[in-house]
């Protein structure tokens, strides 16, 4: 693990930390941003393990599904968890009249802590 990635997947599960407590208290749309963004972190984290480092969210998604989902070194749902966590961040984020829900801020928390499961397993593992 480079230092690069390390630091990645610890910003992640210090995002999803975030998250969860946000939910807790009740900020909804906030909780689905910072999971978004654990998921994120720990995209960019795998690319960096590729030698690729972009930080355009467009690229990163891209990135993530080219070499990760469409290769099959992670489960597809991963990619689509990853553009729908996206979707809901700037639904939060950006439009005033969405409200979240309490079980679709869950949901988008336990995408992010498959998400990050499955990062952190790929990047501990021995290359080949």
């Amino acid at each position: 693990m480079t230092r690069a990635q390390h630091e990645l997947l610890s910003r992640a599960r210090r995002t999803l930390l975030a998250s969860r407590l946000l939910l807790e208290n009740g900020y909804l749309e906030e909780s689905l941003s910072r999971s978004y963004y654990s998921m994120f972190y720990a995209a960019k984290a795998l690319l960096a393990g590729e030698g690729i480092s972009v930080s355009k969210h467009s690229a990163v998604i891209a990135a993530f599904g080219q070499r990760f989902a469409h290769t099959g070194k992670v489960p597809p749902e991963l990619h689509r968890f990853l553009r729908t966590a996206q979707d809901l961040r700037l639904s939060g984020d950006y439009n005033l009249d969405y409200t979240a829900a309490a079980e679709e801020v869950e949901q988008q928390i336990a995408r992010a802590e498959q998400f990050l499961k499955v990062a952190e397993s790929l990047i501990a593992a021995p290359p080949g």
